[in-house]
């Protein structure tokens, strides 16, 4: 198998962690808990999680340096303490479906940005058609219907949280792909989410107290350390732009678990979408000497 094919097969199990994760968070806030103590709880339950794998896999580095240090500050930062809780409460304002898509609209801004500051990163025809595709493909896998996606109206302010989330963590990408490929997996996400869980635990026993209002907001914890693990091994396998593409398929495990939690009919447009999302994953997966 492939550095390659690893890469897009790690991204994929990451995009269905983050499926469930929306539709536990979902069931969370249905359950009466507060989104700034399920935010807490996922946050702990992640760097459990990694420490786990971190124990379990044992890798050669466990030590990081100053400035690893600094970039991964920064990725608690802007990836968790403020695009992480955004898209915690705005789950609690919008529908599942609405927050992976716009939540998994990253390739948009990785590309722009990505332009600039991962040079390396070079991407083929095979790429940008296959992004393409994947980003219409989520589209229509959100929106149902015709009517619906003539009428896609992203101006609530749940939606521009989840935009301004999304934002963020594609930055944090871009960080991870430049400056830190080489740490293992399990260490970067312990200390990403260990930063994140010491200051958030501090300031909601300070303000109130912890309670735990519903068992989703444990199991939310492991799901996402599974995905974040998941995620960063794939991220040092394949382009950042790629991954990025790779995890629209997000909405598409979110509307297949819809059947679960709660039951919902998936549209004719939908299941079109999903063709197209195996398409843009067919093309990412090619390899092309011509760069654009």
């Amino acid at each position: 198998m492939s550095t390659k094919t690893k890469g897009v097969i790690a991204i994929l199990g990451a995009s269905l962690m983050w499926a469930i994760e929306a539709h536990l968070l979902k069931l969370a806030d249905n359950a009466g808990a507060h989104y700034l103590e399920t935010f807490t709880f996922r946050a702990i339950g992640v760097a459990v999680t990694a420490l786990v794998y971190v124990l379990m896999t044992r890798p050669a580095k466990l030590r990081i340096t100053r400035p690893q240090f600094l970039l991964i500050l920064y990725i608690a930062l802007a990836g968790t303490m403020v695009a992480d809780l955004l898209y915690v409460y705005a789950l609690g304002e919008i529908p599942v479906i609405n927050a992976v898509l716009i939540g998994h609209m990253q390739p948009i801004w990785v590309v722009l940005v990505g332009y600039f500051v991962l040079r390396e990163d070079k991407l083929t025809r095979h790429d940008y058609l296959g992004i393409g595709i994947m980003i219409v493909a989520a589209l229509l896998v959100a929106t149902k219907t015709p009517a619906n996606l003539r009428a896609l109206k992203l101006g609530s302010l749940g939606d521009l949280l989840v935009l301004i989330a999304t934002v963020a963590w594609a930055t944090t990408g871009i960080v991870m792909r430049k400056y830190l490929r080489q740490l293992d997996a399990g260490v970067l996400a312990f200390y990403r989410f260990a930063i994140a869980s010491a200051v958030f635990l501090a300031y909601v026993l300070t303000a109130s107290h912890l309670a735990l209002s519903s068992v989703y907001q444990i199991l939310v914890g492991v799901v996402v350390g599974i995905g974040f693990i998941l995620y960063y091994e794939g991220l040092k396998r394949i382009k950042a732009a790629q991954v990025s593409a790779l995890e629209l398929s997000t909405p598409l495990f979110a509307v297949l678990l819809s059947f679960l939690i709660p039951t919902e009919r998936i549209a004719v447009m939908q299941l079109f979408g999903v063709v197209m999302l195996i398409v843009g994953v067919h093309f990412l997966s090619r390899k092309e000497e011509v760069y654009f």
